[in-house]
């Protein structure tokens, strides 16, 4: 983790961006960012569960039916006059020059095998444009942000309007009504939200978009209004509206099997099977045209916690596929347990599966009353508790008017309070109100005071009354396992605190209060801004808890902010070592977006939401350590009850902070001060843009990092959503040397169309949706990639295809009949219809490469308990497989060796071999043609471990992806995927480029030249280098 005086040390200025494509590679010569290690990819099976490979830096799927594989989240530790259309002073941005926030969704779209989408746009960061803050002389508050692809204004300010009415939302809405010049929204298009009510009287009027009656996902317009009756007034006016959608509103897949496509979105087949699916209904993706889609959360089976996470999934109810998915704000945020982890303890087999709710206030006869309990440490408190009639006490305060009622789950497994709490929990217990020390040892005494101290913090300082507003009972369960084991977390599950209990390393979790407000604070900002937990909306929602969770212990503590413990988050947790070491975050790291922001996928931490967030929630701390704390926390908490929502970015929010600083009374310098704060961590305008790359785009913002581009003889494909008429995916081609604009190269037939491969000539590819007949199947088409008719290589019902290569008139690709229980490659020849090539039973194939009448494959199959792989080449003339390389544990360096990665080039063919024990690299191997015998171009081992992911070849070099450690909260972009090459001839490896985000799917062109997925700018581009940066 970056330490405050770590940023003080920068590295060399990265290379410059370029504005866009160019015949002339770009500068290649320049600093960047050091090597990291590559997301695990493998493919999804939806017809049928599929044996499970194993967490993202294990063995490697087969690298071209790209889904991201199971990647373990990171621990939680988480005015204008009426008549005039906009408003007179302030700054008016009119051009939003950031990542187009509405394009997300609606575009952001994985196809059904790839569930694991990219960072959409409207959670990614802001696009290239101008930079630059506020002048000392400007106004620091914008009067005016226009919207991302839409016409309704983001943000307008300044407002004086007269909106009179008892009724604030009719007020609202009739003032949007009278307004539609200013906010180019149609009222008809909204339902009310709620309205809430600040402490000054101000309201604030939520509305929900909704296209053909259906709601629009994260789409909030929200009116500002100030007075009372006659002398009610609009002051602001903000959110998303997006304007333009045409998606159809009604559903033609069928129930069941937007239902089974849901449950394919979870990565582990022990999950599907018997996963619990909750059914939302209908929504639009915003984005363009727009996406209907069905919303389902899905929490997979199983008694492991990282195979009962639960994930939003949003399947396409016109095409059938998964238009988008990502967790939901969970356990286990900072890596999840080891496969191997001890099996559930008895308690936890033995708990009762029904379910009880928590006890309101005066429930069961409770009386208030107080007492004394030890805490973690042994030191007495005092505590509010409740009597019962027969004498005994439970740790229940009603003293507030929310009941905080804390529960110790003496160790039982965490996967019994999912939800709700079994019927047999009930409340700490003592005979008397002295409670006994197991009351501080299990943590339960710290947790009901954190409760007390955040429901305080919010009602007295912030008039919040209560984490749901509305004095809803706080309720806490300490002392939880997991498989047996400590849980070492602690988190607010939607309902409830769960604390783990204390372990060999850490006290029971319940002892840090900012940790306890942290996690509550998710429960806030779930009742307000509702911010989406992915990229930079998922980055707020976390730097919000940061925020206020520090806030709530140096408050209630009466730590000073000078103080070095006041910006450490968790600091107090470790039983040795210092608070500097223990703390798992740290508000004073002096982060930017510019040097610091990592460029993870949606596959990583659902898009960097921890390991972005102490950017933004640096931000807000310098604003408290500069002005009164206690006006900052109003002004912080004003700006998210108020102003943000759901699809928010970094930019959005400092908008947001600063138009609430001008409503609270903040002078101009007080304001400047604010923008000053975001300046210094690089939250602004255009920042984007000066993040260096030594890349050359070829096609910005793709919807997913997830299929694989193609590229050969300088001529590229890629699938990514679009603007279509249901905005599914499609393929789109286009040159290298960037002299003519990508075309679209699919047919605009209302199915998904992705997969693509090339030989530089043509083009091949998976459709996938109903048909002609109705009857929902794939399809694999082929087009030159210069225009003309599109032809059907294959289709049936009931089959999956992946694989699909093209070589001249040949296109090859492995279908799965899962019907027939037939599963091998496919061939046609010449146009000729497609044929099976047999294998024999039990075997499989994957990895398909095909080039100059040649088709090799990694052919794989069972052997009692192992595995067996091999690598083998088919004749397409002959009819017959012409080599085969076995490789057993019998012949193998190491047990479980797993054969990834076969690739025709250079006369040879090339696989990669990675070994089951960690502590040894993978290797890439060359056998000949005709099975004559085998060479390694790069030899594995254990003095640098590579754990290759990917694999493609030129006639020239090899280009492959490493895997590296876990994500935890200290991954940094130099920890993401990154890319390298060596020649066919061998040689030491070198990195192919020095962007410091994350790289995916490579595809060789000739020599050196390499195309692939890079997410530097906290978004998907598709990008080119034509040779090796080297050292970085």
């Amino acid at each position: 983790m970056r330490t405050a005086g770590d940023s003080a040390a920068r590295a060399p200025v990265p290379c410059p961006i370029l504005s866009g494509p160019s015949p002339q590679p770009a500068e290649e010569g320049c600093i960047g960012h050091k090597s990291a290690s590559r997301l695990h990819m493998q493919s999804i099976d939806i017809f049928r569960e599929m044996a499970y490979v194993g967490p993202h830096d294990g063995p490697p799927a087969p690298e071209n039916v790209r889904a991201v594989g199971w990647a373990p989240a990171v621990q939680v530790w988480s005015g204008m006059p009426p008549d005039r259309p906009f408003p007179v002073g302030g700054t008016a941005v009119h051009h939003r020059s950031r990542t187009p926030g509405p394009r997300l969704l609606g575009i952001a779209v994985a196809a059904v095998l790839s569930l694991g989408t990219g960072v959409p746009p409207a959670f990614a960061g802001p696009a290239a444009g101008p930079a630059g803050g506020p002048s000392a002389g400007t106004d620091p508050v914008p009067g005016l942000v226009a919207g991302s692809e839409t016409i309704a204004p983001q943000l307008v300010t300044g407002l004086d309007d007269a909106a009179p009415g008892d009724n604030p939302a009719d007020a609202a809405r009739a003032h949007l009504a009278a307004h539609q010049d200013r906010y180019r929204v149609d009222p008809a298009q909204l339902a009310e939200a709620g309205t809430g009510q600040a402490v000054d009287g101000r309201r604030t009027v939520r509305f929900e978009q909704r296209h053909g009656g259906i709601p629009v996902f994260g789409a909030r317009y929200l009116v500002h209004l100030v007075g009372e009756g006659a002398g009610q007034r609009v002051e602001s006016v903000g959110g998303k509206f997006f304007t333009g959608l045409t998606a159809p509103t009604v559903q033609t897949v069928p129930d069941e099997v937007l239902r089974r496509l849901a449950i394919g979105a979870l990565q582990d087949p022990a999950a599907r099977g018997g996963a619990a699916v909750e059914d939302h209904g209908l929504v639009v993706l915003p984005g363009g045209a727009g996406r209907l889609s069905r919303h389902f959360t899905v929490r997979g089976a199983g008694a492991e916690p990282w195979a009962a996470k639960a994930h939003e999934v949003f399947v396409d109810a016109t095409v059938g596929e998964v238009a988008l998915t990502y967790e939901v704000r969970d356990r286990y945020p900072l890596g999840a347990p080891d496969a191997k982890a001890a099996p559930a303890s008895p308690a936890a087999k033995a708990a009762p599966s029904a379910k009880a709710a928590a006890p309101a206030a005066g429930a069961a006869g409770l009386e208030p009353a107080t007492g004394t309990a030890p805490d973690a440490f042994g030191r007495p408190a005092q505590v509010n508790i409740g009597r019962l009639p027969d004498g005994t006490y439970q740790l229940v305060d009603l003293t507030r008017p929310a009941a905080i009622t804390t529960y110790d789950a003496a160790g039982r497994d965490v996967t019994d309070f999912d939800r709700a709490l079994p019927a047999d929990a009930h409340p700490a217990a003592s005979a008397s109100p002295g409670f006994p020390a197991s009351t501080g040892t299990s943590g339960a005494t710290d947790a009901h005071l954190n409760a007390a101290a955040v429901y305080d913090f919010y009602r007295n300082r912030l008039g919040r009354d209560g984490i749901d507003g509305k004095a809803g009972p706080i309720t806490s369960v300490v002392n939880v396992t997991s498989s047996g084991a400590p849980l070492e977390n602690a988190y607010w599950d939607g309902e409830k605190m769960i604390y783990s209990g204390g372990s060999e390393k850490r006290h029971p979790f319940s002892v840090a209060r900012d940790v306890a407000g942290h996690e509550m604070t998710h429960g806030v900002v779930k009742h307000t801004a509702e911010l989406v937990n992915l990229g930079q909306s998922g980055a707020l929602d976390e730097a919000l808890a940061d925020y206020f969770g520090n806030a709530i212990e140096v408050t209630s503590r009466g730590i000073p902010m000078t103080d070095p413990r006041a910006a450490l988050l968790g600091e107090g947790l470790c039983r040795t070592g210092t608070p500097q070491a223990c703390a798992d975050r740290r508000l004073d790291d002096r982060r930017t977006t510019v040097a610091d922001y990592v460029g993870a996928p949606a596959g990583v931490d659902n898009g960097g939401v921890h390991l972005n967030s102490t950017i933004f929630s640096g931000a807000l701390w310098d604003i408290r350590r500069t002005l009164d704390p206690l006006l900052a926390d109003r002004l912080v908490y004003r700006a998210l009850a108020e102003y943000l929502t759901p699809l928010d970015d970094f930019v959005d929010a400092r908008n947001a902070v600063l138009a609430a600083g001008r409503t609270l009374g903040l002078d101009r310098a007080q304001l400047r001060t604010v923008a000053g704060a975001f300046d210094a961590h690089g939250v602004k305008d255009g920042w984007q843009r000066r993040i260096g790359v030594d890349s050359r785009p070829l096609l910005r913002e793709l919807s997913t990092e997830s299929v694989a581009p193609d590229v050969a003889a300088g001529r590229w494909v890629a699938a990514t959503a679009g603007k279509g008429a249901k905005g599914s995916m499609a393929v789109h081609a286009g040159a290298v040397s960037g002299s003519a604009e990508p075309a679209r190269l699919s047919p605009e037939d209302g199915r998904s169309h992705g997969w693509p491969a090339t030989d530089g000539t043509s083009a091949a590819w998976v459709a996938m949706g109903p048909g002609v007949d109705g009857t929902w199947g794939m399809e694999v088409l082929a087009r030159p990639l210069d225009g003309g008719p599109v032809r059907s290589v294959h289709r049936a019902a009931n089959q999956f295809v992946s694989d699909v290569r093209i070589s001249g008139g040949d296109v090859a690709f492995v279908a799965n009949d899962y019907a027939a229980g037939l599963t091998g490659p496919v061939l046609s020849r010449n146009g000729a219809p497609a044929v099976r090539i047999p294998l024999p039973d039990g075997h499989r194939a994957s990895d398909l490469s095909l080039k100059d009448g040649l088709l090799a494959w990694t052919e794989s199959w069972q052997v009692g308990e192992r595995t067996v792989s091999a690598p083998t080449v088919y004749s397409t003339a002959a009819g017959k497989v012409v080599a085969q390389y076995v490789v057993d544990d019998a012949n193998a360096a190491t047990p479980g060796t797993v054969v990834t990665g076969t690739r025709l080039a250079g006369g040879r063919l090339l696989w990669v071999e990675t070994p089951g024990d960690r502590a040894k690299g993978s290797a890439i191997r060359s056998g000949a043609l005709d099975g004559s015998g085998v060479t390694d171009l790069l030899p594995g081992g254990t003095a640098e471990p590579r754990r290759i992911t990917t694999l493609t070849a030129s006639d020239q070099a090899a280009t492959f992806g490493v895997a590296g450690g876990r994500v935890t909260n200290g991954t940094k972009n130099a920890d993401l995927p990154k890319l390298w090459q060596l020649p066919l001839t061998g040689g030491t490896p070198e990195r192919v480029s020095c962007n410091r985000g994350g790289q995916y799917a490579p595809a060789a062109d000739r020599g050196t030249r390499v195309i692939w997925l890079d997410a530097t700018a906290g978004r998907t581009d598709l990008v080119v280098r034509e040779r090796a940066a080297g050292t970085c």
